[in-house]
Parts: structure tokens; C-alpha cells; sequence
């Protein structure tokens, strides 16, 4: 029978203190790493054996060290436990920022860079967040943490050039690693502890399924989109930081350009994402803020050196960052079945981290040997392949998850269960999965029958 929930209902207390402290864990955790973007190549320049390309691999190799573990660490938080695996990674962490923070070498930073992305907890945490919220909740749940991050890299970006200029390079990496700390102490003493753990298909890759993730070409079309986003970002950040202090900026200074842009852009960009989400033309609002990094970049690569075009041209790539980060999960979502959802979301986690490395890398390299007008290229051309790839892509289905706990449904009971469940007005997908009981639906929330659907779970239960 199914248990009688209310889809209505609001977060227990428990439930609310799951998700702010995970999403405090995940802040404290994405602080660290994105604090250090917009000042690496300011102070590694008098580091000892740095290179613009050791710079930025400096500034991106915590990507490839998270691409190739957070499936692993996922795995084996099913294995021995969530919070075990999370404190083990943000030890990992702390080690690298401690590493960083006492090299005088440029390949002392970089272990302790790639060690702090060893701590590849993002996957532990989205299990341990389902763990401990009712399936009608979760998605709420994941929305708030997905807030988090975006709050922390604004922050980050604003506070590091400040912070820098009191503590310097190796007090941001000092800093890094009491964040840790405190997050630990978030998870020993806040965090609650779940009452057991299961494989949550909407939370977490499960190997099984990546076949199916694979043979999807919207999917791969958005893996390929977060992989270029983020590739183009800390390609940009490689140089960017040089050229505000070249067209006559102090580095402490830095904040002043970065806080305006991002606050401004944030505020234009809800009219879009209220355009995309409420009046359902995503796919035009997706390609105009894909085509405005086209624009963006290709800007920078000419008036790069004036630093009003710069800063200028800066605030319309975050105008289409901004957007398409805030898309970009929404599209995976309303892409993936609702049983697929951890797994697509795996691989898209590992698309963007990739890109992130060859970011770095690519940019460090080509600002070393040809300057950084043709950073400027290579990020507008990345861009223009991304337009070409999403003009292809199929209009999405505005259609949102919803969970549903059951309990021992039998095969014969699932199937009139799920028809049922189809007859509503707005369901337009449902499955039931019994290792986890729950059944996974995709729904249309403007047609909906909450009523309908709600009188269907009393029916069962009873």
C-alpha cells in the first residue's frame, strides 16, 4: 500500500535543518575553492617556478581531481556511511588548503589544489540530503542547496581580492582550511543522522543507468553546454584579474568591479528567468545568453586592455553565466526521467568539473604563449560551438519531479497504481521503483490536480 502524505505539506523542522546545514556545509565548502579564482594569477606571479600555464592549472586542477572522484566518493557513501565520507573529504580539503598555504613553489600549490578537490563530496551530500527528507520535499530541498552555491560564488568572487589584500595568497588558503573546519564541526554537531540509507535514483548516479543517460542527446547536449560554461569561466579568470590591474586597478581594488557586475546581472537576468520558466520559451532564452557569451567574449578579445569596455563586456558574460547557470539544472531536470535524475546530474557534475580543468589549462597556455586576446578567441569560439550544438536541441517539456513514497506494491498493484497515477490531469510520467519505494513522477504543475492527486494516495492507503 502506499503511505498517505500530504504533497502540500511543509518541511518538518527536521527536514529544514537537514537542508540549511548541508547547504551551509556546501557554501563553507564552495567558498574555499572559489575565493582563490580572482587573485591565483595576481599573487602566483612571484611564486617560484610559476608559468602562465602552471598558473592555470593551479587555478583548475581541483576540477580534474573532483571529475574523477565524486562518483567514486558517492559510491562509497552508500558503502560506509554519508557523514563519514563527507568528514574524510573535508579533511582532504583542509589538507590542500594547508598544502597551498605553506608552499613557496608553484608546484606546492598545485598538490595543494588537486587535494582539495580529493574532497569530492558534493554527490555524499545530495545522498545525505534525500536521506533525511520526505520524498515530497526533496526537490525543495536540492533548490535551496543549488541557491547556496550560487550565493557562495558571488561572495567568493567579491571577497576574495578583499580578503587578499590583508592576508595575502596564503592567508586565503589559511582561511580555507578553518571553513573546513567549521564544516566538519556542521556535520559532527548539526547535521542529523540519518535512520538508514538507501540508493536515491533522484539524487544519485547508479551505475546501472548511465548507459541510458549516455544514448540521450539533449542530455549530452546540456553536459557539452556545462562543460563549455565553465571552461569558458576560469579561462576568463586565468587573465582576467591581470587585465583590471593592467588598465589601472589595484588588485585589493578588484571588489569593486566584481560586486556591481554581479549584483546588476543578477537583477537582470530574472525577467529572462521568469520568461523562460512561467511564459515557457526556454529554448529562446537559452540560446540569446548562450549567444551573449558568444558576444561577450568576442568584445573582450578587442577592448580588453580599456577597462571600461572591460568591465563593461564583463557584466554582459555574467549577464549570460548567471542565466544559463540558473538554467542550465532546471533543463537537466525537466530533461531527465524522473528515475534518471541522479544520474544525469552525476554526469553533468563531471562535464562541468572537466571543463573547468581544460579551462585552466587552455587558457594558462595560450596567455603565456600568444597573450590574452586569444584566451579572449578560444572562450568565443567554445561559446559559438555551444550556440550551434543547442540550436538542435529538442524544446523542453516544462514538466517538474515529484516523489511519492509507497510501500510493498506488488507488480499487479504498481501497474493499476501507475495508470491511475496517469489519469490525473498533469502527470505525465510515473514510475515505481521498490528497492527505494518510491514512485517517481514528472508533472505538469500549471494543470496539475493536486486534489485528485491527493485523494488517489488516501484511496491506497487506506
Amino acid at each position: 500500500m502506499a503511505e498517505l502524505q500530504d504533497i502540500t505539506s511543509a518541511m518538518t523542522p527536521l527536514e529544514r535543518r537537514a537542508t540549511f546545514s548541508l547547504a551551509s556545509i556546501y557554501a563553507l565548502r564552495m567558498l574555499g575553492l572559489f575565493m582563490i579564482l580572482p587573485i591565483l594569477s595576481l599573487f602566483a606571479e612571484n611564486i617560484e617556478g610559476a608559468t602562465p600555464l602552471l598558473i592555470g592549472l593551479s587555478i583548475s586542477i581541483y576540477g580534474l581531481s573532483q571529475a574523477l572522484l565524486q562518483i567514486p566518493f558517492g559510491l562509497l557513501s552508500d558503502r560506509f556511511g554519508r557523514k563519514k565520507i563527507i568528514i574524510i573529504g573535508l579533511i582532504l580539503f583542509a589538507s590542500g588548503s594547508l598544502v597551498a598555504a605553506v608552499s613557496t613553489t608553484i608546484y606546492g600549490i598545485l598538490l595543494g589544489r588537486a587535494l582539495q578537490g580529493c574532497g569530492a563530496i558534493a554527490a555524499a551530500i545530495m545522498a545525505l540530503v534525500a536521506d533525511l527528507t520526505q520524498e515530497v520535499h526533496r526537490t525543495k530541498a536540492m533548490a535551496t542547496i543549488g541557491a547556496s552555491i550560487g550565493i557562495s560564488f558571488g561572495v567568493a568572487i567579491t571577497l576574495g581580492p578583499i580578503l587578499a589584500g590583508y592576508i595575502g595568497i596564503q592567508g586565503i588558503f589559511y582561511l580555507t582550511a578553518i571553513l573546513a573546519v567549521l564544516a566538519i564541526l556542521v556535520v559532527l554537531f548539526i547535521v542529523p543522522s540519518p535512520q538508514k540509507s538507501i540508493v536515491h535514483r533522484d539524487a544519485q548516479l547508479v551505475p546501472t543507468q548511465i548507459s541510458h543517460v549516455l544514448k540521450n542527446t539533449d542530455l549530452l547536449r546540456l553536459n557539452y553546454g556545462i562543460f563549455i560554461l565553465h571552461l569558458i569561466l576560469t579561462a576568463s579568470f586565468v587573465v582576467l584579474p591581470l587585465l583590471i590591474r593592467e588598465a589601472g586597478l589595484a588588485a585589493e581594488n578588484h571588489w569593486q568591479v566584481y560586486l556591481p557586475i554581479l549584483i546588476t546581472s543578477m537583477a537582470v537576468i530574472v525577467p529572462f528567468i521568469i520568461l523562460a520558466e512561467k511564459k515557457r520559451k526556454m529554448k529562446a532564452v537559452f540560446i540569446g545568453a548562450i549567444f551573449t557569451l558568444v558576444v561577450a567574449n568576442a568584445a573582450l578579445s578587442q577592448f580588453y586592455n580599456q577597462l571600461g569596455f572591460l568591465i563593461g563586456f564583463l557584466w554582459l558574460f555574467f549577464c549570460g553565466f548567471n542565466l544559463l547557470e540558473a538554467t542550465l539544472p532546471s533543463l537537466i531536470s525537466k530533461t531527465a526521467p524522473a528515475d534518471l535524475k541522479g544520474t544525469a546530474m552525476g554526469a553533468y557534475s563531471s562535464a562541468q568539473f572537466m571543463g573547468a580543468f581544460l579551462g585552466g589549462v587552455t587558457g594558462g597556455w595560450l596567455y603565456g604563449d600568444y597573450g590574452a586576446q586569444a584566451v579572449f578567441i578560444f572562450t568565443a569560439i567554445a561559446a559559438s560551438s555551444w550556440v550551434f550544438m543547442a540550436l538542435f536541441m529538442h524544446t523542453p517539456r516544462y514538466l517538474a519531479n515529484l516523489l511519492i513514497s509507497i510501500n510493498e506494491i506488488t507488480p499487479n498493484q504498481s501497474k493499476q497504481f501507475v495508470e491511475e497515477l496517469l489519469a490525473i490531469d498533469g502527470i505525465a510520467e510515473a514510475r515505481c521503483h521498490f528497492d527505494d519505494n518510491t514512485a517517481y513522477l514528472k508533472v505538469d504543475n500549471q494543470i496539475l490536480n493536486k486534489n485528485h492527486l491527493q485523494d488517489l494516495l488516501a484511496r491506497w492507503s487506506a
